[in-house]
């Protein structure tokens, strides 16, 4: 008798599949760290446009009326160095802003009358950093180091 009430208190345990389909923090952090490292890809833009600064700086679009030259500088600062940060994930939301306005900035103005598909890139970009403004750097980063 006190072998079946045993069994019956025991709790069932989870199969490998449904603990792998739960929300678990570890999981959510893997997430949002591939998502920053994906992110990461935005410094090839930043990096050609550093190299290249003083090319075509003058004719550099000039949407917030500060000059082609601060225009670019502004641009190369937010994909090069912000992105640095979003990898790393250090000041991640406060780097996530120049990222954000960049990436509105090239879908509403510089691409404006164009198809999606000219968009598309930008779009997918915002989205990302839209995504990682909510849910923070993540255990993984620098910022959740410092957080401990």
């Amino acid at each position: 008798m006190a072998k079946k009430e045993s069994m019956t208190t025991q709790k069932p345990t989870k199969s490998a599949f449904n603990r792998f389909l739960s929300a678990q923090s570890w999981s959510l952090d893997i997430g949002i760290l591939i998502l920053r490292l994906c992110c990461g890809l935005m410094i090839v833009h930043g990096w050609g446009k550093l190299i290249d600064f003083s090319d075509g700086a003058s004719d550099w679009p000039d949407p917030f009326h500060v000059g082609p030259v601060v225009s670019k500088g502004l641009t190369v600062f937010a994909e090069l160095f912000c992105t640095l940060l979003v990898v790393v994930g250090l000041f991640t939301r406060l780097a996530l802003i120049p990222l954000i306005i960049c990436m509105i900035v090239i879908i509403f103005v510089m691409h404006a009358g164009e198809p999606f598909g000219e968009k598309e890139l930008g779009v997918h970009y915002l989205l990302a950093y839209l995504t990682l403004l909510f849910t923070g750097p993540g255990k993984y980063s620098v910022d959740g180091v410092m957080r401990k």
